[in-house]
């Protein structure tokens, strides 16, 4: 039996988590946003970074409840290929630290240590005083790569 991971949560900004992704094979961002997020809003471009990306739901769209299966799912998803650093973004980093807090669990139960890392900004960003999002903090706001399909 394994004994338990030290796998641990931090947090970063955009820049720092876009810096890192861009240099490291060993690290990989996932948007844990909804379908309709990365559909109509946009994703993170890592064509140009050296980690990977996966999207997965993190709460489920219509009904927006938690995916009880995402920690288990995405590890699953990964196979043997865990990266040292998991970078979790959502619209804002609140929904990304709920889902880097469960995988970081789930990597300790099975005695495994990684770095879970939460884009604290998220790629929207807080609202500005118009009521919008992405023009005063987050991914899109600080001009990183970012596309729409």
């Amino acid at each position: 039996m394994a004994g338990a991971g030290n796998s641990k949560v931090s947090e970063c900004g955009p820049e720092a988590a876009w810096s890192e992704l861009c240099l490291s094979k060993k690290s990989l961002l996932v948007d844990v946003r909804t379908r309709p997020e990365w559909s109509f809003v946009g994703v993170p471009d890592l064509q140009t970074a050296e980690a990977g990306m996966m999207l997965s739901e993190w709460r489920q769209f219509p009904g927006m409840g938690i995916n009880a299966d995402f920690a288990t799912t995405l590890l699953a998803d990964l196979g043997q290929e865990i990266p040292e650093k998991i970078y979790f973004i959502c619209r804002s980093g609140a929904r990304s630290m709920d889902a880097a807090r469960s995988v970081a669990e789930a990597l300790n139960a099975r005695g495994e240590t990684v770095e879970c890392v939460n884009v604290a900004e998220g790629f929207e960003g807080d609202i500005d005083q118009d009521g919008h999002r992405g023009k005063r903090t987050g991914w899109k706001a600080r001009g990183l790569p970012w596309r729409q399909t």
